[in-house]
């Protein structure tokens, strides 16, 4: 088996992809609690940009900040860019799924609980599609083993963000909430990394594709513009947002 190494830059593709996974998910679940206030089409919008803000910036862009860092030393890596951009759709949508099912109608332990299912193994399925856009000159294989933890980490963390994201209230809480499913994503994509082996065939062979650092120019202009425009809708309001929050709280009173 070749080489491979995971923290070529030292600590600064890791914390720098922690970074990312806590404002995505510190953002998520600002959007999560106006999506809880609102009401209708309010309230999708709001899980959208929810899931958005979790799928696209706290895992996606998490993923492939943390990849940069990774390299085969005795070959060229490359990344296909249509199966990164398919990456990125599966993060999101399966996210947006289990929003859906655990925050839309009145949460419960039984939808939070298949929710986190359904969005762990889904995260799951982004990290090895990521994977799978990697060209080495050879063959890259998994552990079984550390693909079974990375998944089982992947279904906890995200059974973990959604019980957050359905029941969150107060900034200490949210910013607290937001540092757990961070270290538990990046808990996940490491894990998930350690799985990788890589047997080199003809390391001097012509790999197709991109480059890390030619990822990382976008990589950085999308994380710029998400996490503005999401700051941007967690904080802003609407008089129709506010008569939907305010039907939420009475419609709540009336409940509770």
């Amino acid at each position: 088996m070749a080489e491979v190494e995971h923290f070529t830059y030292g600590s600064v593709n890791p914390v720098l992809a922690f970074v990312l996974s806590f404002l995505g998910s510190l953002l998520s679940l600002v959007l999560a609690r106006r999506a809880r206030d609102a009401r209708g089409f309010t309230r999708v919008r709001f899980l959208i940009l929810s899931a958005l803000s979790l799928g696209g910036t706290g895992i996606w862009l998490m993923h492939f900040m943390a990849m940069v860092g990774f390299d085969v030393p005795e070959s060229p890596v490359r990344y296909d860019l249509l199966i990164t951009v398919l990456s990125f759709a599966i993060a999101v949508v399966i996210v947006a799924v289990g929003l859906f099912t655990a925050v839309f109608t009145r949460p419960g332990a039984l939808k939070i609980l298949a929710g986190g299912f359904v969005t762990g193994v889904g995260i799951a399925a982004m990290h090895y599609t990521g994977m799978l856009a990697m060209d080495v000159g050879g063959r890259i294989s998994f552990d079984l083993g550390y693909v079974a933890a990375s998944v089982g980490i992947a279904v906890v963390a995200a059974t973990t963000a959604l019980c957050f994201a359905a029941v969150v209230r107060g900034a200490a809480a949210t910013v607290g909430a937001a540092l757990l499913m961070a270290v538990a994503v990046c808990s996940m994509h490491y894990t998930g990394m350690r799985a990788i082996q890589v047997r080199l065939t003809d390391p001097g062979a012509r790999v197709h594709g991109l480059e890390a650092f030619e990822l990382l120019a976008p990589i950085a202009v999308i994380a710029c513009v998400m996490i503005m425009g999401l700051a941007y809708a967690a904080v802003s309001t609407t008089p129709h947002t506010e008569r939907a929050a305010v039907t939420g709280h009475l419609e709540r009173t009336r409940t509770g």
